[in-house]
């Protein structure tokens, strides 16, 4: 099917570029969590712990709460705030943790096709970026992402219990002050494939392997990420 061929395309491009490029090794705890509280109206939050390279300890605390609007069953609005915690395990430094704060602004369409269900997410951020030793920075960054969940028992159109493969991809663009992060509009790509069971319509559960290629201003990196994952809804 055509959205495999894309992603091992962007698979190879990955691997192609990982011979340029510095190699690390981390793990991605993810919880996501939608709630409906009224008819066109939900709560969004999720929470990600990520390791530094090689596992070596915890180097990202984000929390990501929201608000949403839900227009119809395939077009939604969340407008949220995000904390990012980075540890920088600095030997000797008296501060070894520094704080990101944003705004972000979302725009999500999902569809199917046959029995995969297909969603695309729009996201705007605004960073509050604290740098040691520099000024703080205000960014914004525009992400594209888009994620497809395939059942593996054959023919099943309403999927609300059973085992299934997930794959997506995101993209991540600098739209404002690009010169003092990568200097470069591209800022990273996530690409993504996991196995994974629904225990029923509230609860996913997946375990997949995430490639993170991100630009930097010196240098690149291909960061090899195992993540597992936590979806609920209510």
């Amino acid at each position: 099917m055509r959205f495999f061929s894309i992603l091992a395309a962007l698979l190879l491009i990955h691997l192609a570029a990982g011979a340029q490029t510095q190699q690390q090794s981390s793990g991605w705890l993810f919880l996501l969590n939608n709630t409906k509280i009224a008819e066109k109206w939900g709560a969004y939050a999720d929470m990600q712990i990520r390791s530094s390279d090689k596992w070596e300890n915890v180097r990202n605390f984000l929390f990501r709460p929201g608000v949403t609007y839900y227009a119809n069953s395939k077009n939604e609005i969340t407008l949220g705030y995000l904390l990012n915690q980075t540890f920088t395990h600095n030997i000797g430094s008296a501060d070894n943790m520094l704080t990101e704060h944003r705004i972000w602004e979302q725009y999500v369409f999902k569809h199917k096709i046959s029995t995969i269900s297909v969603a695309h997410r729009f996201r705007m951020e605004q960073r509050f970026i604290e740098r040691n030793g520099k000024d703080d920075l205000f960014a914004q960054r525009l992400r594209y992402f888009f994620r497809f969940i395939l059942p593996l028992e054959q023919g099943k159109q309403n999927f609300d219990k059973g085992v299934f493969a997930a794959l997506q991809n995101e993209l991540f663009f600098n739209v404002q002050s690009k010169d003092q992060l990568n200097g470069k509009l591209f800022d990273q790509n996530r690409a993504y494939v996991a196995g994974g069971y629904r225990f029923n319509k509230h609860l996913d559960v997946e375990l997949g392997y995430m490639n993170q290629a991100s630009k930097g201003l010196i240098s690149n990196t291909s960061n090899n990420i195992l993540q597992f994952a936590v979806y609920t809804k209510f």
